[in-house]
């Protein structure tokens, strides 16, 4: 099997988890092959846009393989982000290398503020793209021919793929190690990688468990980590109230006064959130999700379900599934 190449823009001033992160998960990902044994998915380079060396944000020293003028044969071209091209108001040399190229290029990605670089091509033009949400509303403003979605994590348009920033370059290219190998081969790098779950461009680069947590300054705070890992298990008020030792009254009077919801309101919209999350993954039964996430009663579930998002579990397999958009 030939590796597929992957090509990993390096500049001054880039996010230096924008490229080591990436560069590791397409670095993980092999297949077993009967006559060669393990063999690697990828060859990926750094391909630089000025100098070989070139330093991260935070003072890190990069070494280029190549400059990005010198390579040839790219299957994937990547950009992270940074300082470099987002306050540059794009690079005239990454532009047209880009014109140029972009056809004989069968997928681009931007990481984050990689967007920068990529935007002033004119490639995105009227299609739907993501960034970090500290920069969405700056790049709808720069660049208003572009479709900015503002809250996930990575999009994709054609063979256009933009992502959220720093973590979320992991879940990019566990997407596009996916749609190459299939979700074996993805799954296999997100356990190498330790990956907690491996997630999908459509969910909030805010999630409300993380919302919950930025707003608590209590020993509800590490509530939360217990509860998103134990979906399945008790949730009613006594248990919660005895893992942080409260007798039931007083923890859902302080729960509700902090958090603006009730306990039940609060774990039942947890586990909703968490199946729509499990419906869009494949080879998944609607019963399947229902016990996994903590409703002993598929109908109740069901209910729930459209009671929430205004549409029937099974429907909206159908409507949203695994998709990166």
């Amino acid at each position: 099997m030939k590796p597929r190449h992957i090509a990993i823009l390096g500049y001054d001033q880039i996010m230096g988890l924008d490229l080591v992160g990436p560069m590791e998960a397409f670095a993980s990902a092999h297949v077993n092959s009967p006559k060669a044994g393990r063999e690697s998915c990828y060859r990926v380079t750094i391909a630089a846009l000025e100098g070989k060396t070139f330093r991260s944000e935070f003072g890190l020293t990069f070494t280029a393989e190549k400059s990005l003028f010198d390579i040839r044969d790219v299957d994937t071209l990547l950009i992270p982000g940074g300082k470099g091209l987002r306050e540059s108001n794009g690079n005239k040399k990454l532009t047209a290398w880009l014109q140029q190229n972009a056809g004989s290029v069968r997928r681009i990605a931007s990481v984050c503020t990689g967007i920068y670089g990529l935007a002033p091509s004119g490639l995105l033009n009227g299609r739907n793209v993501a960034t970090h949400w500290r920069f969405a509303a700056d790049l709808a403003r720069r660049y208003p021919t572009l479709l900015v979605n503002s809250g996930s994590l990575y999009v994709r348009d054609g063979k256009f793929w933009t992502a959220a920033g720093v973590t979320a370059g992991i879940d990019l290219s566990l997407a596009l190690i996916e749609e190459d190998f299939g979700s074996e081969v993805a799954l296999s790098v997100a356990r190498e990688l330790v990956v907690y779950m491996k997630r999908y461009g459509g969910q909030e680069q805010y999630s409300e468990p993380l919302q919950f947590q930025v707003q608590s300054r209590s020993r509800f705070a590490d509530l939360l980590p217990w509860m998103l890992a134990h979906l399945e298990h008790d949730l009613s008020v006594e248990a919660l109230a005895a893992r942080v030792s409260l007798c039931p009254r007083q923890f859902s009077r302080r729960f509700t006064q902090e958090f603006g919801s009730s306990p039940a309101s609060f774990v039942r919209r947890l586990r909703l959130d968490e199946a729509r999350r499990r419906l869009s993954a494949p080879e998944c039964t609607v019963e399947g999700v229902a016990c996994s996430v903590g409703f002993s009663d598929s109908d109740n579930f069901r209910r729930a379900f459209e009671r929430s998002f205004g549409i029937a579990p099974s429907a909206y397999r159908g409507r949203f599934p695994a998709t990166y958009s």
